[in-house]
């Protein structure tokens, strides 16, 4: 199979094509990138051709293309690649706002090609074994789930709102909106949001607590802050605390690690599975066996929509149906 890479824009490209790398019989043909010194670096690192313009990857015989652009770009993005007949892997979250969501999905389906989305949390292996957990009944009834997805402000284009749709809440709510929805088969269909800008000097938000009611009556909350600083041992984490009416249940994705005290400080020696690899292998298998997409685009879009609804909540100062 022949890949694409659009954009080193967002850090998780060179995971992506680390895992790419990996992966027998796949050659990442071309990397686009309208940043000319970061494109040429990461064309000469992972081996490949540089692109300036991603029209002209596009026009090379690929099979399919990973979208890493800033979250701004994914829709200009996508729908040149779906005109193109090319196979999709897109970074979270899918766009920055409903309109461009629902026409990148359309485009997809009306020239026949995958668009999956990027939420490597699905394959964290606690958080697959929380839900077959769940699945086995082992909780009975869900009651309410607690969720955090605290990390580090990454700076750059995640903080200009033009480019990245909005902070903390635009880049950490997506992840987690998409686990639960995925644990319970419901959506959500209320939210009621406190936003603010309390731990940098940049005017956007860096922190918020989204609570959300689901379809099936369960209630959730999600820390989604940049409250982790430089020198946290790592970026930040993912847990879950599932309550339900058989147990309780405590999920820490990154919870494969060691802990390491040196002079140079703390940091966490992380021994467990590759999430992004996982992710990578399984767009590459559902390409390659014709299987629709794990994460689809909607289900990138119901994501998506929790977060704008918690902005649209802040503003009001009230909850906010999605619907």
């Amino acid at each position: 199979m022949r890949i694409g890479i659009i954009s080193f824009a967002h850090g998780h490209a060179y995971a992506y094509a680390e895992a790419l790398k990996k992966i027998t019989r796949v050659e990442l043909v071309g990397i686009a990138d309208d940043n000319k010194t970061r494109g040429i670096e990461a064309s000469m690192r992972y081996s490949t051709s540089y692109y300036p313009n991603y029209e002209d990857l596009l026009n090379q015989e690929i099979d399919a293309v990973i979208i890493t652009s800033e979250n701004a770009k994914h829709h200009e993005h996508v729908l040149a690649a779906a005109k193109k007949g090319k196979h999709i892997l897109c970074e979270k979250p899918i766009a920055t706002n409903k309109k461009e969501a629902i026409e990148m999905i359309e485009a997809c389906k009306e020239n026949n090609v995958f668009l999956q989305i990027a939420f490597p949390v699905r394959f964290s292996t606690p958080i697959v074994k929380a839900k077959q957990i769940i699945e086995d009944g082992e909780l009975g009834s869900i009651i309410a789930i607690k969720g955090t997805n605290r990390g580090t402000n990454p700076g750059g284009w995640f903080v200009e709102k033009e480019k990245s749709g909005g902070g903390a809440v635009m880049d950490h709510t997506v992840h987690l909106a998409d686990i639960m929805r995925w644990y319970m088969g419901s959506d959500v269909k209320e939210v009621y949001a406190e936003i603010d800008n309390l731990l940098s000097d940049i005017a956007i938000d860096d922190c918020g607590i989204i609570t959300m009611e689901f379809e099936n009556n369960v209630f959730a909350t999600i820390d989604c802050s940049w409250s982790r600083n430089k020198t946290f041992p790592t970026w930040g984490d993912v847990t879950l605390e599932i309550i339900g009416t058989k147990g309780t249940l405590s999920v820490d994705a990154f919870a494969q690690k060691t802990d390491v005290y040196s002079v140079e400080g703390a940091q966490w020696d992380f021994w467990g599975e590759d999430m992004n690899q996982d992710l990578v292998e399984d767009f590459v298998s559902n390409v390659k066996n014709e299987v629709p997409p794990t994460i689809t685009g909607e289900d990138g879009l119901k994501a998506m929509e929790v977060a704008l609804a918690g902005y649209e909540s802040a503003k009001r100062k009230g909850p906010v149906l999605i619907g």
